[in-house]
C-alpha cells in the first residue's frame, strides 16, 4: 500500500494531509512528528471528519522519521511546536536523515521560505535535482489566476498562466503566453490590468497555509502517479559544486521525479528580469 509522509503536523502539514485525504489519490498519508500528540490528534481530527467530507483515505501519525522509509512521496513541512517552516540546519538535518533511510523517494517542500533548503539538499548533501521540489509557486499562480479571472469577470479555472523566477521581487509571470478560454490573455487584459495584477503579487506571498497545503496535495498526486500537466514549482536548474540556482519554472513530473523542466516562453524583458533573477 502506497503513503505519503509528512515531516512536521503544524499548521501546514496538517493543511497538506487534510487536502490529500479529500483528494483521496494516495492509500495512506502518514504526519510524523517529534511532537507526537500533535500528530497523533491531528491525525484523528482528520479521520473524524471523513463521514461528512466523505473520503476514506487512511491518516496516521509516527514520532520518528524513520517511519518515512518506503514512502511513495515524502513532504517537507513544519513542526508542531511553533508552526515554523523546517529550514536552515535543521531543515538541512531532516533531509540529511531523510537522504540516510529513503534514497529513492522524491521530496516536497511545502512551505513558501524552503527555497534556500533546496538548494542546500542539491550541493551539499548531493540529493539529485529531478527528486526535490517546492510547490509554493503553485499555490501563488493560482491566487494569480482567480484574480486574473475576476479581472476578466469570469473565473480562475479558466486562466493559464505561469509564474518563473524567484516569488515574490523576482516572480515573472508569462502574461504573453497566458491564455483563457483558449484566447491570448493579453488581447482580454489592457496594459495597466497586467501591470496592476503583477504589482499585487508581493502581498500575495508568502501564501497562507491552506493555499500551501493545497498546492503541495497536487503536486505530490503528481509525484505519486504521474501527470500531463505543468505545474510552476521551486526547482534547482543549475547545480554547481558549491552553488544551485533554484527558482520557480514548469515543470512535468512522471512517477517518482521530474520529468522535464519546460522552458517558458518569455518576452525579452521578461527573459532578462529571469535570468536576473537566476544570477542573484
Amino acid at each position: 500500500m502506497s503513503f505519503v509522509a509528512i515531516l512536521g503536523s503544524g499548521a501546514l502539514g496538517g493543511a497538506v494531509a487534510h487536502a490529500l485525504a479529500l483528494r483521496e489519490r494516495v492509500d495512506e498519508v502518514r504526519l510524523i512528528d517529534n511532537q507526537p500528540s500533535v500528530a497523533r490528534g491531528k491525525a484523528l481530527d482528520i479521520l473524524q471528519s471523513s463521514p461528512i467530507d466523505g473520503f476514506s483515505t487512511r491518516v496516521t501519525s509516527a514520532e520518528s522519521i524513520d517511519s518515512a522509509a518506503g514512502a511513495a512521496v515524502i513532504v517537507v513541512a513544519d513542526n508542531a511546536a511553533d508552526n515554523a517552516e523546517y529550514g536552515g540546519e535543521t531543515g538541512l538535518a531532516v533531509l540529511r536523515r531523510i537522504a540516510a533511510i529513503e534514497g529513492q523517494a522524491p521530496i516536497v517542500c511545502a512551505g513558501a521560505s524552503q527555497r534556500p533548503l533546496i538548494g542546500r539538499a542539491v550541493t551539499e548533501l548531493r540529493v539529485r535535482t529531478n527528486r526535490i521540489v517546492g510547490s509554493a509557486p503553485f499555490a501563488l499562480e493560482s491566487a494569480l489566476r482567480a484574480l486574473a479571472g475576476l479581472a476578466l469577470d469570469g473565473t480562475g479555472t479558466e486562466v493559464a498562466l505561469r509564474i518563473v523566477g524567484v516569488p515574490p521581487r523576482d516572480a515573472v509571470v508569462g502574461w504573453e503566453e497566458g491564455s483563457v478560454g483558449g484566447q491570448p490573455l493579453s488581447a482580454h487584459l489592457p496594459a495597466h490590468t497586467i501591470a496592476g495584477l503583477s504589482a499585487r503579487i508581493p502581498g500575495l506571498w508568502p501564501p497562507g497555509p491552506f493555499a500551501l497545503g493545497a498546492a503541495c496535495a497536487r503536486v505530490v498526486e503528481a509525484l505519486a502517479a504521474g501527470s500531463r500537466r505543468t505545474y510552476s514549482c521551486f526547482v534547482a536548474i543549475d547545480a554547481g559544486p558549491v552553488r544551485a540556482a533554484v527558482a520557480s519554472m514548469p515543470l512535468q513530473f512522471q512517477p517518482g521525479s521530474v520529468k522535464r523542466v519546460l522552458e517558458p516562453a518569455l518576452t525579452r524583458l521578461e527573459r532578462t528580469r529571469l535570468e536576473n533573477a537566476l544570477e542573484a
